[in-house]
């Protein structure tokens, strides 16, 4: 094995720019890893976290561009030529015709003066800069960029509401604005439902099965994930609710949240009930079932989410397959298992899915471990070994410092479902495959082969391992939902058709005796 370290001097690439090409990097054959990212202390620390230390790397600085690869000896010089036409290939697209590069903000806002969105994609310690700038050149404004303080966060929407501007993020993977999707998303109808989001993949979810029932979205508003937390007051959600109100292509709200701070919440219930639309709203994770206001319905799951929406834009309810739990499915799977396959195991790029997926579970079951576990006792690492029923949020921070999201790079995700195959206590592994704009460019077949591997595994020592899937995705997204959901059925994987969906079936495929 031989490694390949190159540290190219002030060259900037955005981390959208660069996920993508890790991952075309990651896909060069020979190459064991490739590592593509700007020299700042945090992706240095990383680097140095997984044994890569060089004189090189620490004398770079963060506009520097540190490129390390990977590769078996025989492979190394053509992995090297071949990760250098990745990047070429981003420089000769800069040039075409249909894309103007700008070197700073105030060159950009000078030649396009009408512009009023700018997305934010730097690093984030520069992030809330750029931010700051937009705002105070009146310009809403999409912060894509993660690790941004708190209080830098609280400062950006606190000025973008005094202004009347919107502030998405920071950390916001999911947006569509007057039609165009931005960062993470898919391609739906246009319509008259307007979304607010606090989690990024529960807003593509609502709007991809917004679509499914036959509606549209008119705008889908993200507005970061801490939005809703004590800290910040979910100042975010309450713009974004208003911004609909007054829009007259909207006629619905929906609002879809992961649990959010109870006196954050009242807040923004307050807010929607003085909304003169109807509004429905999710709240992950909550109980409640009372909003407290006449226009304002608390509707519990994804799925229920969107058939509310749907109808209340004015769809018959009774012209919509609302696809309902396969109960025969259910019987059928656990007549599979062996007695000791007790266990359910989550594997998911998507947060708010893997949410869904354990609330689902912890409505059943205790014993449920996590990264994202709200108590502490049941809160596992992502290197940690999974225990019991486990649902792991592979895009969570933990797996993602240092490498691309796992809907652009699926890699640990592979390794970790062969992995879980070798535990004879697993029943069931789920996962999610995100397709859309941003995501990798055909999830399915890339995981293929794992899950082969594991079911194989399995079959071995005598046992069924059931795959559970769920493909977030559209017939107007590119790979088209019906293609996907062809290539998993022919593996052998048992298809949900919803996150809400997906949740129920695993935890009841294991369900033994009176559980």
């Amino acid at each position: 094995m031989t490694r390949h370290i190159e540290i190219r001097k002030n060259t900037y690439l955005d981390s959208v720019s660069l996920m993508s090409m890790s991952t075309k990097a990651n896909a060069v054959e020979g190459v064991t890893q490739a590592l593509l990212g700007m020299a700042t202390p945090m992706n240095k620390e990383v680097l140095h976290g997984v044994g890569v230390q060089d004189a090189a790397i620490d004398e770079a600085k963060p506009s520097d561009l540190m490129i390390v690869i990977d590769a078996s000896d025989e492979a190394i010089e053509a992995a090297v030529q071949a990760v250098d036409d990745i990047l070429a290939r981003k420089d000769r697209s800069a040039t075409g015709a249909a894309e103007v590069r700008y070197r700073t903000l105030d060159g950009a806002f000078a030649e396009v003066a009408d512009s009023n969105l700018v997305l934010i994609s730097v690093n984030g310690a520069f992030a809330a800069r750029e931010a700051r700038k937009a705002l105070n050149a009146g310009k809403h404004v999409m912060i894509f960029s993660d690790n941004v303080p708190v209080e830098e966060e609280l400062s950006l929407k606190q000025l973008a509401h005094e202004k009347g501007l919107l502030v998405m993020g920071p950390d916001c993977g999911t947006a569509i604005i007057n039609g165009v999707g931005l960062a993470f998303s898919n391609a739906v109808r246009r319509g008259s439902i307007g979304i607010v989001g606090a989690s990024g993949t529960g807003s593509q979810e609502l709007s991809v099965r917004i679509h499914d029932f036959g509606g549209g979205v008119s705008q889908l508003i993200g507005t970061g994930g801490r939005d809703l937390s004590t800290e910040i007051g979910g100042i975010s959600m309450i713009d974004g609710i208003n911004a609909l109100d007054a829009d007259p292509e909207t006629k619905v709200i929906a609002i879809v949240s992961k649990p959010p701070a109870e006196e954050v919440a009242e807040k923004v219930l307050a807010v929607a009930g003085a909304a003169s639309k109807p509004v429905l709203v999710t709240f992950l994770g909550s109980d409640r079932t009372e909003s407290g206001y006449e226009n304002v319905t608390m509707v519990q799951g994804t799925k229920p989410l969107a058939i509310a929406a749907v109808v209340a834009s004015g769809i018959d309810e009774s012209t919509l397959d609302k696809h309902p739990l396969n109960i025969p499915l259910i019987e059928e799977v656990r007549a599979k298992l062996a007695p000791e396959q007790k266990y359910v195991r989550g594997l998911f790029c998507g947060g708010t899915l893997c949410d869904e997926a354990m609330f689902a579970a912890l409505d059943k079951y205790e014993n449920v471990y996590s990264n994202i576990q709200k108590d502490e006792d049941r809160k596992i690492g992502a290197t940690d070994a999974s225990r019991e029923h486990t649902y792991l949020d592979m895009g969570d921070d933990d797996f993602t410092n240092g490498r691309p999201h796992p809907m652009i790079d699926p890699s640990l995700r592979l390794q970790r479902i062969v992995e879980e195959a070798d535990d004879p206590e697993v029943g069931v592994i789920a996962m999610d495959f995100v397709l859309g704009y941003g995501a990798h460019e055909d999830p399915v077949g890339v995981t293929i082969p794992a899950i082969t591997e594991a079911k194989a595994k399995a079959a071995a020592r005598g046992q069924h391992l059931e795959i559970l899937g769920y493909v977030l995705g559209t017939d107007l997204d590119t790979p088209a939902l019906a293609d996907q959901v062809a290539k998993l059925e022919a593996a052998g994987v048992t298809i949900a058709s919803s996150s809400t969906n997906l949740g129920l079936l695993a935890r009841e495929f294991v369900a033994k005796g009176d559980n």
